[in-house]
C-alpha cells in the first residue's frame, strides 16, 4: 500500500513538473489572475472559488485532458534509484543491441556522404531559399537527381537484427520445449495469450457493435451507427479526452474522427502552434540537411506510387521536413531504448560540447518512413494541425515499431505475439509456411513496421489506427 502511495506521488511530482514548462500552464495562471477581479471570488474562500471558477469556465477540463495525455505517454513508474537508462529500457541486451544498431545506421548515413561528397548540413544560399520559398506548396514538381542517394535501411534489415536477438542469459540447450525453436524470434518476452487479449480487447468483442462491420449495407443505420454518430457527438461536446478514448474502442465516424483524435492526443491549435510550425518551416528555408533527400527519395519511392496517397506528396514533404528539425521531438528519447545520433562539427570529433543531434530531431528516417504521414492527410488539411497530430502520433506510437526494446507495445513484442498467436491457433499453417521456406514474419513484418500503412485501404486503415489510439497501444497490429 505505501509502496502504491509512493508510486503515485511519483507520477503527479513529475506530471506536475512537466506541465509546469507547458503554454497550458501559463494560461491557467494568466486566468487565475484575471478571475480574481470577478465579484463571485470572495478572498476568504478563495481557493475554493477559483477552483469552481476553474470548472465552470472549462479550464479544468483543460487540465485534465493533459493530465491524461501525460499519463498516456508516461513510462510504468520504476524504483526511485534506478538509474535514468533503466527507463529507456530495462534489459540490458536490448540496450546493447539497439545500441549496435544505431552505430549501424550512422555508419550507412556517413559512409553515403562520403561517397557523394555531400554535408550533413548546410545554410542555403539567399537565392536557393527564395526559390524554395515560392515553391512550397508544390515540391512535388521539383525533381532533384536522387539517383544517388539509397535508403539508410529498409524494414528487412532490421528484421535480420531482430532474429539475431539473443538473451546472454538464457540457456538455449536442447532441453527447451520444441516450440520455441519454430519461430524467427529467439528472445523470452512475456506476450499476453488469448484469453489476456480478450480481456484487453473487451469491446471487440462479437456482443459489441463495431464500425466498419456493423455499418454495413445488410445492417439498417439506425440499429448501431445512428446511435453510436449521436454518442460521439456527446463525447466531442464534452471536450473528454478520456471519454474520447473509450469511445473510439468501436470505431469512429467518418465526420468526426479527425476532431475525436485531436481531442485524444490533446492537440487544439492555437494561434503559438502554428507559429512554432511556421518557424520550424523557416528553418527548411534557410538549411539544406542530407536527410531533406533521404526524405524527397522516401516519398517518391512510396507514397508517390500509391493510388490513395500521391495526390498528397506536397503535404508529405512540408510535414516530414518540419518534422527532422523540430528539437522537441528529442523528449521522447526518455523513454524510447533508442538515443538520438550526434554529430561534431568539422575538426572537433570527440568533443562533447562541440557536439549537436543529427538531425535536430534525433530520427533518421528509414524507407517507408513517409508513410506514418500519409493516412493523416486524409483527416488533417491545415499544414500545421496535420503536423501536430503526426509529431504526437509519433512519439506516442510510432517510435517503437523501429527500435529494439522489451515493451509491449514493442516491434520485438509484436513479432513474438504475432509467432506465437499463429503457432498456438493455426499450427498447420504456420509448420507449413516454415516448411516452404516462407516464414510467416518474414511475410508480415513490413506491414506491422508501416502499422499497415498502403497495406490496407485507408478506410480499413483508419478504423485499425482508432483502436490503436483507443487501447493506447500497438498490440492490435499483431
Amino acid at each position: 500500500m505505501l509502496q502504491e502511495e509512493s508510486d503515485l506521488s511519483l507520477v503527479i511530482a513529475q506530471i506536475v513538473q512537466k506541465l509546469k514548462g507547458s503554454n497550458l500552464y501559463a494560461q491557467l495562471e494568466r486566468q487565475a489572475w484575471a478571475s480574481l477581479q470577478r465579484p463571485e471570488i470572495k478572498l476568504e474562500s478563495l481557493k475554493e472559488d477559483i477552483k469552481e471558477f476553474f470548472k465552470i469556465s472549462g479550464w479544468e477540463k483543460k487540465l485534465q485532458n493533459a493530465v491524461y495525455s501525460e499519463l498516456s505517454v508516461f513510462p510504468l513508474p520504476s524504483h526511485p534509484a534506478a538509474p535514468p537508462e533503466h527507463l529507456k529500457e530495462p534489459l540490458v541486451y536490448m540496450r546493447k543491441a539497439q545500441g549496435s544498431w544505431e552505430k549501424r545506421i550512422l555508419k550507412s548515413l556517413n559512409s553515403m556522404c562520403t561517397e557523394l561528397s555531400i554535408p550533413l548540413a548546410r545554410k542555403r544560399p539567399v537565392g536557393e531559399q527564395k526559390e524554395l520559398l515560392n515553391k512550397w506548396n508544390e515540391m512535388g514538381t521539383d525533381e532533384p537527381d536522387l539517383s544517388l542517394f539509397r535508403p539508410v535501411y529498409a524494414p528487412k534489415d532490421f528484421l535480420e537484427v531482430l532474429i539475431n536477438l539473443r538473451n546472454p542469459n538464457y540457456e538455449n540447450g536442447d532441453s527447451l520445449s520444441f516450440r520455441t525453436h519454430l519461430g524467427l524470434i529467439q528472445v523470452p518476452l512475456k506476450v499476453k495469450d488469448i484469453p489476456e487479449l480478450k480481456e484487453f480487447f473487451v469491446e471487440l468483442g462479437l456482443t459489441t457493435g463495431q464500425l466498419g462491420i456493423d455499418d454495413s449495407n445488410q445492417v439498417p443505420p439506425e440499429l448501431f451507427e445512428n446511435e453510436h454518430v449521436r454518442i460521439g457527438q456527446k463525447v466531442l461536446a464534452e471536450q473528454d479526452s478520456a471519454a474520447a478514448q473509450q469511445y473510439i474502442r468501436q470505431g469512429s465516424p467518418t465526420a468526426l474522427r479527425a476532431e475525436l483524435w485531436a481531442l485524444i492526443l490533446n492537440i487544439s491549435s492555437q494561434p503559438e502552434d502554428i507559429l512554432y510550425y511556421e518557424q520550424l518551416k523557416t528553418n527548411v528555408i534557410q538549411h539544406d540537411l542530407l536527410v531533406d533527400s533521404l526524405i524527397y527519395k522516401d516519398v517518391k519511392l512510396t507514397a508517390s506510387n500509391d493510388d490513395y496517397y500521391f495526390v498528397f506528396e506536397d503535404y508529405l514533404y512540408q510535414v516530414l521536413l518540419c518534422f527532422s528539425r523540430d528539437t522537441s521531438v528529442l523528449g521522447h528519447f526518455a523513454y524510447n531504448s533508442a538515443s538520438p545520433p550526434k554529430s561534431y562539427i568539422r575538426g572537433k570529433l570527440g568533443l562533447e560540447e562541440y557536439a549537436v543531434f543529427y538531425p535536430p530531431n534525433g530520427v533518421i528516417p528509414f524507407h517507408g518512413f513517409s508513410m506514418y504521414v500519409a493516412p493523416l492527410c486524409f483527416l488533417y488539411h491545415e499544414p500545421s494541425k496535420l503536423y501536430q497530430i503526426f509529431r504526437e502520433m509519433y512519439v506516442r506510437f510510432f517510435f517503437r515499431l523501429h527500435s529494439i526494446s522489451s515493451h509491449p507495445s514493442g516491434i520485438v513484442s509484436l513479432c513474438l505475439l504475432f509467432e506465437t498467436l499463429l503457432q498456438t491457433y493455426l499450427p498447420q499453417l504456420f509448420y507449413h509456411l516454415r516448411e516452404i521456406g516462407a516464414q510467416p514474419l518474414r511475410i508480415s513484418f513490413k506491414w506491422m513496421v508501416r502499422a499497415f500503412s498502403g497495406y490496407l485501404a485507408t478506410d480499413q486503415l483508419l478504423l485499425l489506427w482508432d483502436r490503436i489510439l483507443g487501447y493506447n497501444s500497438l498490440e492490435i497490429l499483431a
